[in-house]
């Protein structure tokens, strides 16, 4: 950079900014957070070897990683990035838990709405009055399973809400 005001990072480390440096086009001065964080977690000599090592059209998407991986470091020192993602998957499990146990409810629901087919009279001994479903107190065979997904429903909620990660519920 020369002449003008130094990069985030010379100005951090109270060096002159050369014209060659490495760290001028993706730490400007006017946002020295940035390498400011980046420092703290990878420290500037790495910084810059990494940086160094690099075809210079991948070194963006390297200090954005680098950025992007210090944030979460300062948030979450021992998992880091890692530690964001494991929550994120969980997230994914438990939501497509919650989508199966609905696409159970609406099966069920509209098994009862279908109309009830009538019964066909096989034996002519049977009284033409008598229910063909008697065996379960009057109930048709596949009205039984009708609570089973709200019954499941609760059980998966009630597990959910006694796990958690990093301290935060799984399920409100």
């Amino acid at each position: 950079m020369g002449g003008t005001s130094p990069c985030a990072s010379c100005k951090l480390l109270r060096r002159r900014c050369a014209k060659d440096c490495i760290f001028a086009p993706y730490f400007p001065s006017d946002d020295p957070q940035k390498f400011a964080i980046v420092h703290k977690v990878f420290g500037a000599s790495n910084v810059g070897k990494m940086l160094q090592e690099l075809p210079v059209h991948q070194r963006a998407d390297a200090v954005s990683s680098l950025v992007y991986e210090a944030n979460a470091r300062v948030r979450d020192p021992v998992y880091g990035c890692v530690g964001a993602i494991s929550y994120l998957q969980n997230q994914v499990s438990e939501l497509q838990m919650q989508l199966a146990v609905a696409q159970a409810e609406i099966l069920c629901i509209q098994m009862q709405q279908e109309p009830e087919p009538e019964p066909v009279m096989e034996n002519p001994e049977l009284d033409p009055n008598q229910k063909p479903y008697s065996l379960q107190n009057d109930i048709p065979p596949h009205h039984q399973y009708l609570n089973f997904a709200s019954s499941t429903s609760n059980v998966i909620q009630d597990s959910l809400q006694r796990e958690s990660f990093f301290g935060h519920d799984m399920v409100s």
